[in-house]
């Protein structure tokens, strides 16, 4: 066979491929399965961008670190539970006198010495693109059930995070983050949290267009935190027995939270007593919080009997920030409002910060006049 016999067969078979829609063995996307008893991260390891890995039904005693991009880590459901390590659980007592900005700085360099379950970490100056967690349940570690940092278009969707020491679910310094149908209850800190970086302080982020929707929050400080962000949406969550629903919070920094949504919620009965700490006083009954933030949009949400003593209780409040910033031109309109005290609209800032609150169906607010 001549050279120019095999130049053609191999044009020959390129162009049948192409038109038979075939892809190289090479190029496949594959799907890693991992059986109770074997290693989440081993798969994690092995994977190549585009792979799935599926954990089936079982208890996995391991933390899982992934910094593959368009990798996707995915449960059966309920059955797939990833707890602590015997390691991590001795630990335990050690890790929650640690300062709470120390989880994060340890989790960048191990997951399971942070204390948490699941990390998705990018590299220092390229985001981690398109990974996704699904359908699986973390359980009871030290620090985060799910932390997640320098990600771009990270997807979370059907995890359940219960009874971790810190957070939830938690992300830092990433954009269009995707939280949608998880479950988070009784942990200790936030149940969902999004921030711009909890070791350093700095303006807030613009997440272009971060996504938290149909999310069940219950009996965490609070709900769900919205930390020094800008650009991203909060809505269809459902949120109870916290001590807080909804924390959206800036500071002095440059630039400003601002532009986030919080609409169509249920924000009902967080009546839960949480202890002051050195940032922040008690919380108890509080509804939608907002504190030093820019042009939020508070809208068509459900607050009901959220009532409290601390300085931060009531339906939806504008809380006068603890570093002396602002809240400006926010505007919390179209909400129902019934039964939280000491009232359904509260609003600490002074009528020049240009705060509008229209069309809201409530019966008492502070100061009055706002229904």
């Amino acid at each position: 066979m001549t050279k120019r016999h095999i130049t053609y067969l191999a044009c020959t078979t390129a162009l049948l491929s192409a038109a038979l829609g075939t892809t190289p063995a090479s190029a496949a996307h594959r799907t890693l399965v991992v059986h109770p008893g074997e290693s989440i991260q081993k798969a994690v390891n092995a994977a190549r961008p585009g792979d799935t890995v599926i954990v089936l039904g079982g208890t996995y005693h391991e933390s899982v670190t992934v910094k593959t991009p368009g990798v996707t880590l995915r449960g059966v459901g309920p059955r797939t539970v990833i707890m602590p390590t015997d390691a991590q659980k001795a630990a335990a007592a050690n890790a929650q006198k640690a300062p709470a900005s120390s989880a994060a700085k340890k989790a960048s360099v191990s997951c399971l010495e942070g204390g948490n379950g699941i990390c998705v970490v990018g590299a220092k100056d390229t985001a981690l693109r398109d990974v996704t967690v699904a359908d699986l349940t973390l359980k009871g570690f030290p620090r985060i059930g799910l932390w997640s940092m320098g990600t771009d278009r990270l997807t979370v969707k059907r995890v359940t995070s219960d009874n971790n020491g810190q957070w939830g679910i938690a992300q830092e310094h990433s954009t269009r983050g995707v939280f949608r149908q998880n479950i988070a209850r009784n942990n200790g800190d936030a149940g969902l949290f999004l921030a711009n970086n909890v070791k350093a302080e700095e303006g807030a982020t613009d997440t272009r267009g971060a996504v938290v929707d149909r999310n069940y929050l219950e009996g965490n400080r609070i709900g769900i935190t919205v930390r020094r962000l800008r650009n991203l949406s909060v809505t269809r969550n459902a949120m109870t027995g916290n001590c807080s629903g909804v924390f959206v919070v800036g500071d002095e920094n440059k630039p400003k939270t601002r532009m986030v949504t919080v609409s169509d919620n249920l924000v009902e009965h967080n009546n839960k007593y949480c202890a002051k700490t050195a940032r922040m006083p008690f919380l108890q009954g509080s509804g939608i919080i907002l504190t030093g933030v820019d042009d939020t949009l508070v809208r068509r949400n459900l607050v009901i009997a959220n009532s409290g003593k601390s300085p931060l209780s009531g339906g939806i409040v504008l809380f006068k920030s603890m570093v002396g910033v602002a809240s400006e031109r926010n505007r919390i309109t179209g909400n129902w409002l019934a039964d939280n005290s000491p009232a359904d609209l509260v609003n600490q800032e002074s009528a020049k910060s240009r705060n509008t609150f229209p069309n809201n169906f409530c019966r008492a607010s502070q100061p009055a006049g706002l229904c």
